[in-house]
């Protein structure tokens, strides 16, 4: 059992959830669509004052940099993109520093209405590896393949696009 911000009766609230209780211990990404009053919305601003070097340091950083950015990382204050040449960390997509807060962060809840649908492989990737919410006000297409996410707001575990669908438009 975890305590945790999440959506109901219209509030985002604390309350206590058994997160996927046929798998317990098992990590998830979690989705709040719609408002969530504890959600970090500006996540631009704050990656650029919270990040850490050592976020930029492992493969996971540089898949996501290069998938998103088509970049690569040169060192933890730049990095160098086909379209924009050598740009300092805190000039990265939105898209890109919102997954990395996701990943390093993960205590805490971000938009991710700034991700493309190209973020979307690097969160269902975190969620395999540590329990993590996001919010979301539009639909993010997490692809053709089987995938497992919980849909806070109606506590529902979705396994593929027609059933994210389906519970996404209850919310928005």
């Amino acid at each position: 059992m975890r305590t945790k911000s999440v959506w109901k009766d219209q509030l985002c609230v604390k309350m206590e959830l058994y997160y996927h209780d046929e798998k317990e211990g098992t990590d998830m990404l979690h989705i709040i669509f719609g408002d969530c009053e504890e959600a970090i919305y500006n996540t631009s601003a704050f990656f650029d004052n919270q990040y850490l070097d050592s976020w930029l340091n492992d493969d996971f950083a540089a898949d996501v940099i290069k998938g998103v950015d088509k970049g690569k990382i040169l060192s933890t204050l730049a990095v160098e993109t086909k379209a924009l040449g050598v740009i300092p960390v805190t000039k990265i997509a939105g898209g890109s520093k919102t997954v990395l807060l996701v990943k390093n962060c993960p205590q805490m809840i971000f938009n991710a209405s700034t991700c493309g649908d190209n973020c979307a492989k690097y969160l269902l990737k975190i969620g395999k590896i540590q329990d993590v919410t996001i919010n979301l006000y539009h639909i993010m297409d997490f692809g053709k393949n089987k995938f497992e996410i919980h849909i806070i707001n109606t506590d529902k575990i979705v396994h593929n696009m027609p059933e994210l669908i389906q519970e996404a438009l209850v919310c928005l």
